[in-house]
């Protein structure tokens, strides 16, 4: 009987799996508190970290979690790197603050060295560790996790200075980005060396989502087209919540395979859009009716996406950005369950029970 992650495959090759899959963004903003553990231990003591993983990945088998277990700092592990302030909290994941914005000072910026630099080395230790732990408990880490060039740029920065250099002094936020890429490329490597059956990686650029089709073409296309090559044979999964349609031909043919973009997007467009050339993860709103919704509500935005972006393959049931922190195990439940029940149009023509793959 196939699993959770070979339907996920199947949709990720843009094909039509037995049954839609759903996978869900959830990083260090959901994982902790759905477990009720103090961020402060989650970060400092390997056990809890270790308990909320588990707790999660046991309640929903159905799930494909991405990142899935890994030690996400969120962006602090790269603004560490380049030396940033880091604040810690107990409910929350930890914040930072922007560097320097003067763009003169990074253009010649040395990428970062992941066994030197910042939280790096005690996040590559840590999860070599836990990944043994994982493994032994029959689950291991699949997916690493780093954010695009922009939004580390936007980090060092701050995004209203970065934003105003892309018009101002595009020639040197080309080399930045060019730097910040090879820092990510680095970051995802490192984390991809530790584990045992690595099946793909994340790449969160929400900053991007903010600029003109033409400087995304200019300065940012090359950069993801870059990455999505250096990791060819992984699943690539680009994650860009912020609306951004006037961009989706592009990120179509940068080389990832999976989208996950905003709730605010019809996805029927989204695929119109972006053809057959990445599979869509999406849409529902993760606030409106996945954090504040009852099931009923989830049922009937789950609905309405697998009607929309499931015929034709490639559809892969989500939110339209990652779970956010509060959103109940029932609402979860419900999607997964819509998820189950939905047939394709070939499906329903066929036979009321789909027929499983061996």
């Amino acid at each position: 009987m196939n699993t959770a992650y070979d339907y996920f495959r199947q949709a990720c090759r843009l094909e039509e799996p037995d049954r839609v899959p759903v996978a869900l963004l959830a990083t260090s903003s959901f994982v902790p508190g759905f477990s009720g553990i103090n961020h402060l231990d989650y970060y400092g003591i390997p056990d809890k970290w270790l308990e909320a993983q588990l707790a999660l990945l046991r309640r929903f088998p159905d799930v494909v979690w991405v990142p899935g277990p890994c030690v996400d700092y969120s962006m602090a592990s790269v603004a560490a790197a380049y030396g940033a302030r880091l604040y810690f909290y107990p409910n929350r994941p930890p914040a930072w603050a922007p560097l320097i914005k003067d763009l003169s000072y990074w253009a010649d910026v040395e990428p970062v060295n992941p066994k030197e630099h910042g939280l790096m080395p005690l996040i590559l230790r840590q999860e070599a560790h836990v990944e043994a732990r994982l493994q032994s408990e029959g689950f291991g880490m699949q997916f690493a996790f780093s954010w695009g060039p922009m939004s580390i740029a936007a980090t060092i920065m701050g995004i209203p200075a970065l934003l105003t250099s892309v018009m101002d002094e595009p020639g040197m936020v080309a080399r930045l980005l060019e730097t910040m890429t090879t820092s990510s490329i680095r970051w995802l490597h490192a984390q991809l060396d530790l584990m045992r059956e690595p099946m793909g990686l994340l790449i969160g650029d929400d900053v991007t989502g903010m600029v003109s089709r033409k400087h995304f073409e200019a300065l940012i296309f090359p950069c993801l087209e870059r990455m999505a090559k250096e990791f060819d044979g992984l699943i690539r999964i680009y994650h860009n919540d912020t609306p951004c349609q006037h961009l989706f031909r592009g990120l179509a043919q940068t080389g990832f395979d999976v989208f996950n973009f905003s709730h605010e997007h019809d996805i029927g467009e989204v695929k119109a859009s972006v053809g057959h050339r990445m599979a869509l993860m999406g849409n529902i709103s993760p606030l409106e009716v996945g954090l504040r919704g009852t099931p009923q509500d989830v049922r009937r935005a789950a609905q309405a996406c697998l009607d929309k972006g499931a015929p034709g393959g490639g559809m892969i049931l989500s939110f339209g950005g990652g779970t956010d922190a509060g959103t109940s195990a029932e609402n979860l439940d419900a999607m997964i369950a819509t998820a189950r029940e939905w047939r394709y149009p070939r499906q329903k023509a066929g036979s009321d029970k789909p027929k499983e793959t061996r």
